[in-house]
């Protein structure tokens, strides 16, 4: 029971929820760059939401299904045939023995999740099965893809295969995106009008980005108490400064510990949204206050819910 690989596409890495509980001994979490679409996908093939499937990056695979799966697809927005027929995005459909699933034009987005049904069962590192690159840890031995991989699937327990599509909570951005963010943890470290600085006009996602953090082009902020601090813990999603006063957006794939001051947290519920985004796309931030956050966040909480639960 297994998928063979094909064609790997551009980067195709398998990523579950992350490897929590660790970041104190320098393990990074890793996981998904956009962790909405990862559970939405999950939850529309009846998989846990911490089941192992693929992050597919900007140009995706070719795939070919040794066994009958329910499979779907959700996040960035993909022409996607099976065996040369249109399926749809944000719904489960099943993929018999033998067929051959191909990622053709991307739309919006870029980045989409394929869940399978019982997950792909590669070894665990630390409980969690996320590629982590940069360390070569987790997934398929450490790495992306390649034509002639096998991935092993788990045990299939449930059959859903004809529920409502779900709805698409979280907008795909179209090469440009409005973040909202939370001061913090150093907003102390930056002089007076900084907050007010980084709201002035757009950031551009330059092309060293990758999954560990996006290096941003734009309004540069001003160190009112330096540009080093102590080391300290990077949240997803936080906003560190070096001394070039350019921001960087740290994503999954991110150090443990880092010593520039952080200026800002973009809130979890707007994350989905950023690992959306690619080098050359645009990010417009936007400070919002805590009950705003809270909101988001439960809003989506609830769309997620919503699929979860539906019946098998």
């Amino acid at each position: 029971m297994a998928v063979r690989v094909i064609k790997p596409g551009m980067l195709t890495t398998v990523q579950d929820s992350g490897r929590w509980g660790f970041q104190a001994r320098g393990v990074p979490v890793a996981g998904p760059m956009d962790p909405f679409s990862c559970r939405l996908a999950n939850a529309l093939v009846g998989n846990d939401r911490g089941a192992a499937g693929l992050e597919i990056t900007l140009l995706g695979p070719e795939l070919e299904f040794e066994t009958e799966r329910v499979i779907a697809v959700a996040g960035a927005e993909f022409d996607l045939t099976l065996d040369g027929r249109a399926v749809p995005m944000d719904a489960p459909f099943v993929a018999s023995a033998e067929s051959r699933l191909r990622f053709g034009a991307r739309r919006r987005g870029a980045r989409a999740y394929l869940a399978i049904a019982g997950g792909i069962a590669t070894l665990p590192v630390l409980g969690s099965r996320s590629t982590h690159l940069i360390s070569a840890m987790g997934g398929l031995d450490g790495r992306a893809l390649r034509a002639g991989d096998r991935l092993v699937l788990g045990d299939a327990t449930h059959t859903r295969s004809t529920p409502p599509a779900a709805p698409r909570h979280v907008p795909l951005p179209d090469h440009q995106a409005r973040i909202r963010v939370l001061p913090g943890p150093q907003a102390d470290y930056f002089s007076a009008d900084s907050l007010d600085v980084l709201q002035s006009a757009p950031y551009v996602i330059g092309q060293q980005s990758d999954r560990m953090g996006f290096r941003l082009d734009g309004p540069r902020l001003t160190h009112a108490r330096g540009a080093d601090i102590i080391s300290d813990a990077t949240p997803l999603g936080v906003l560190q400064v070096p001394a070039s006063g350019l921001p960087i957006l740290l994503m999954a794939d991110r150090q443990t510990t880092g010593g520039y001051p952080k200026i800002a947290t973009v809130i979890t519920a707007d994350i989905a949204v950023a690992g959306q985004l690619s080098p050359g796309d645009a990010i417009s931030f936007v400070v919002c206050t805590p009950r705003e956050a809270l909101a988001a966040l439960i809003a989506q909480e609830r769309a997620l819910m919503a699929v979860e639960s539906s019946p098998s």
